[in-house]
């Protein structure tokens, strides 16, 4: 065995060892256990995960792809966690965007169901954002994340201790708001993890810890920083928008929430003046906007007047107080819901109905179905049949679709409350009642089957409606003047029933009752209703 002339006593120990393991090569054919040296040359005991990567006497490159934190089980644990988590994300969040549609059993959320669509989308993009980024942890990242998860924790506090809220939002939206919060405080551990891990592999590997960055790693950081700053901006303003939820839920109801549909849902129903009247009861039905503050402005005066005796009128649902119901809704079946409620209300007729804009649909639908209470009808600009095709539009239902996505942000009833310093009672049935989740979602709703169920409905109630039913068609001068197909609409409503008028009024628009000519009109031909019945 021979000796190495000017080496170390450590290399010349190596090298014995190497000649020993050639001279035993030739009784054997066992490899010797290989071992890996230190940073100063000592050996270190057998080749494992850790330590296998290590060329003999020298550290790595930092730029050698070898120094990365997937070396370690650990992270790469996480990562695979990760991505069993972005697939349950996924399927819920796919769940949720289906019952928008066509409510599952179990699945309804009476309040429409966009917040806990949003919590949904939010986690899945946190978790999108975690493993695009996986490898290049940063502590600007989760210093978003930290904020994000506080603003989800205060959603999650605002959604448990409002009842309005919680009750509409049901298990789905409070299970929505945990699972993104519980996502959040996953991807601050994860960047963690990672973080340590980068930090160990590149001390193991390369000797000292890496202070720069590559472009990719900076251009990889940036990116991530960016969207889940995106992120943060958007639980900000799902927590204002709740906030005003919350303060928006105390205005009091007027009259009676009554739970219809095997207790899905409540129906917001009232009734002004005296039950044991002579006179029939006046029923309005609403537009595309609610009754209150609208058509009964005009009706409440005429009571006032002594010219009828008492109205009652319901918001469909997602109205103002009245609850959203599963999809799919077509008119009929919100008539079923409200002939529910009369009935658990004692309210038994007879009836006048009015009815303005869409609403007319909704009437004739409930003229049809009781025709022993219903003694007329005051149709108001009402929509005729063929523009069923133009509120069942494809494009129309997407529009929806999207102002219902983005209706948790609230960036217009911010303005709203904030900026325009307009009431409670603007947002729920006023002027910015538009903007309510739940109306949103009822004129999706109306959309999706506007061609379909209740066109069928609509073609029934005309075949069943009695040829003696006293019909009154009020028209508006600008849109008999404008559109050909509204003047023919409005002719042929008069046709379904006994026409006692049609009337235009010039220079009035969609709610003519705005007029004074209008107003004055319609008062007349109820009364004229009122006393023939």
């Amino acid at each position: 065995m021979g000796k190495l002339w000017g080496a170390s006593p450590g290399e010349e120990e190596q090298h014995r060892e190497r000649e020993n393991g050639n001279s035993n090569g030739s009784r054997s054919h066992s490899r010797p256990r290989s071992v890996s040296p230190d940073a100063h040359g000592r050996r270190l005991g057998p080749a494992d995960e850790r330590t296998s990567l290590l060329p003999p006497h020298r550290h790595l490159n930092p730029d050698d792809p070898a120094v990365s934190p997937y070396n370690l089980l650990s992270v790469r644990s996480l990562r695979w966690a990760s991505i069993f988590l972005l697939i349950v994300a996924f399927v819920w969040w796919l769940v949720l965007l289906v019952s928008t549609f066509i409510t599952p059993p179990g699945l309804h959320t009476r309040g429409g169901g966009w917040f806990a669509f949003a919590y949904s989308t939010l986690a899945t993009g946190i978790l999108l954002v975690l493993l695009l980024f996986y490898s290049t942890p940063s502590k600007t990242e989760r210093i978003v994340l930290g904020l994000v998860f506080f603003f989800l924790f205060v959603d999650t506090i605002i959604i448990l201790a409002a009842y309005p809220i919680r009750h509409d939002e049901n298990w789905i939206g409070i299970v929505s708001v945990v699972w993104a919060l519980v996502i959040s405080a996953w991807a601050i551990m994860c960047d963690r993890v990672v973080e340590y891990g980068k930090r160990e592999e590149e001390v193991r590997l390369t000797g000292r810890r890496e202070t720069r960055y590559t472009l990719s790693e900076w251009c990889s950081v940036f990116a991530g920083t960016v969207l889940l700053t995106i992120f943060l901006a958007i639980s900000i303003l799902f927590t204002i928008n709740l906030s005003i939820r919350a303060r928006d839920a105390t205005l009091p109801a007027p009259g009676k929430l009554i739970l219809v549909d095997d207790g899905r849902y409540h129906i917001h129903l009232n009734c002004v003046g005296d039950k044991n009247a002579s006179h029939p009861t006046i029923f309005l039905e609403g537009g595309e906007e609610s009754v209150e503050g609208r058509l009964e402005s005009w009706v409440a005066e005429t009571l006032a007047d002594g010219d009828i005796q008492r109205y009652c009128y319901w918001d469909r649902p997602g109205y103002a107080w009245s609850e959203n119901a599963p999809s799919p809704l077509s008119a009929g079946m919100a008539v079923d819901a409200l002939s529910e409620a009369l009935r658990k209300a004692d309210e038994t007729g007879p009836y006048i109905l009015v009815s303005h804009g869409v609403g007319g649909i909704y009437s004739r639908v409930f003229a049809s179905r009781h025709t022993a209470e219903v003694h007329g009808m005051l149709l108001i600009d009402t929509t005729p049949d063929t523009y069923l095709g133009r509120i069942g539009s494809p494009t129309r239902g997407f529009l929806l679709w999207v102002r219902g996505w983005i209706y948790p942000l609230g960036l217009d009833r911010f303005v709203s409350a904030i900026l325009l310093q307009h009431s409670r009672a603007d947002r729920v049935y006023g002027r910015d009642a538009w903007q309510n989740g739940g109306q949103i979602k009822a004129e999706l709703q109306e959309n999706l089957v506007a061609t379909t169920f209740t066109a069928n409905e609509l073609g029934a109630a005309n075949a069943i409606m009695p040829d003696d039913m006293r019909v009154v068609v009020v028209s508006s001068g600008k849109k008999v003047k404008r559109s050909k197909s509204w003047f023919n609409g409005q002719k042929a409503l008069g046709e379904r029933g006994k026409l006692v008028a049609w009337d235009v009024v010039n220079g009035a628009d969609h709610e003519v009752w705005k007029e004074q000519a209008g107003k004055d009109l319609l008062k007349r031909r109820l009364s004229q209703l009122v006393h023939r019945s």
